[in-house]
């Protein structure tokens, strides 16, 4: 894989940065890469080839490059995270996936950048990024450097992510009409930010289980001039622990000298979270788990995820409590409609029995126990 030709380009509405991307090993088309954001940011989009590099590599390993050529000078303490990288990557897929070679200028000292750099934090809108917003706020002090000051919210994630699904940037408006007030009230600055690198390969497992952060990394050091960190929140805690796009051997790994990278809240369970971001009303009232991005909710109330959700909000005793869901409450039909072993979501399912068996709900934890049940019966 070459990268080349990175240029930094503005008009009146959007600041964008880009890079060509040619396929030398396997056949794929060239394609230009871009991350851009509003015109507001524009003197914090940085054109820095770390964020090329990193968005691109998990693709190339994909499909079998064999190298990375890159004509820019890297941080060296970036080229050996990735090399850190590419050896999970080899151990998840039981090596089919190899490691590659990173031909690029080692850079001989640090970027000259500004001494006001800040903390930022990638806020979907979901509930693993609302808790680590709240519990950052809660525990650093405001003058602290490690008190968030910037969230960045992606389009070309599961909105604007997969092409046939179209860009749907109405939806993202509405996300972050509801973010911003999130953000006034946690006294951070809502960035939005636009990328299509996932279309270098927009395979739903690919991006699921091990590219989703890289690219949030990639995101993260475009705005390497206004941030000096970024943390990523964490999608399992310690004891649900598996491989995933973004995790703590991962999201790391991808930090230079000038960005570093933390995958936070590993010590809080997926309930805790929900309690926290219950506690938090305008979060309570405006998050946004939901995938299947429906033109007139938040939250379609039907998919895998709201029903997941807002199931365990019955178990803390919340559903009823946001405007964020429509329905109040969740029947074992509902529930009996997925697979909830896929993808390692049935730790999630797990948490919830005790709670639901104290809240009087035996219905769903039966139908919990059924449907885990048969996939053991099943896999044996």
């Amino acid at each position: 894989m070459r990268i080349s030709d990175l240029k930094f380009s503005q008009d009146d509405k959007l600041a964008r940065i880009t890079a060509t991307v040619q396929w030398e090993d396997c056949d794929r088309p060239e394609c230009n890469v871009y991350i851009e954001t509003e015109k507001a940011f524009a003197d914090d989009l940085t054109l820095n080839p770390h964020a090329f590099l990193v968005g691109c590599i998990i693709p190339a390993m994909h499909f079998g490059e064999k190298r990375i050529l890159l004509d820019a000078e890297i941080c060296p303490m970036l080229r050996e995270g990735l090399i850190t990288v590419m050896a999970l990557m080899k151990e998840w897929s039981q090596g089919t996936y190899r490691p590659l070679n990173i031909e690029a200028r080692t850079s001989s000292t640090a970027h000259s950048l500004s001494n006001h750099r800040r903390a930022g934090l990638f806020l979907s809108g979901g509930m693993d990024s609302l808790a680590a917003l709240r519990v950052n706020k809660n525990n650093f002090p405001e003058k602290h450097p490690g008190s968030i000051k910037d969230c960045l919210l992606v389009h070309g994630f599961d909105i604007g992510g997969v092409i046939e699904r179209g860009m749907k940037y109405h939806v993202f408006d509405r996300a972050k009409a509801a973010l911003l007030e999130v953000a006034n009230d946690a006294n951070v600055t809502l960035i939005p930010v636009y990328t299509n690198i996932r279309h270098l390969c927009d395979e739903r497992q690919l991006w699921l289980d091990k590219f989703f952060g890289a690219v949030l990394a990639a995101v993260g050091h475009a705005f390497a001039s206004r941030l000096n960190l970024v943390y990523i929140a964490s999608s399992y805690d310690i004891p649900n622990l598996a491989p995933c796009g973004s995790h703590p051997l991962l999201d790391s790994e991808y930090s230079s000298y000038d960005l570093r990278i933390i995958h936070r809240d590993l010590s809080l369970s997926r309930l805790e979270k929900l309690k926290i971001v219950a506690g938090w009303d305008v979060a309570f009232q405006n998050f946004r788990v939901c995938l299947a991005n429906v033109p007139d909710r938040l939250n379609c109330g039907k998919c895998e995820k709201c029903i997941r959700t807002m199931t365990e909000l019955v178990a803390i005793g919340a559903l009823d409590k946001t405007k964020a869901f429509v329905e109040n409450d969740v029947t074992p039909s509902q529930l009996s409609q997925f697979d909830i072993t896929i993808r390692h979501r049935d730790p999630f399912y797990r948490a919830m029995m005790a709670p639901l068996q104290k809240r009087g709900r035996h219905d769903l934890v039966e139908t919990i126990k059924k449907m885990l049940a048969g996939h053991v019966f099943w896999f044996f």
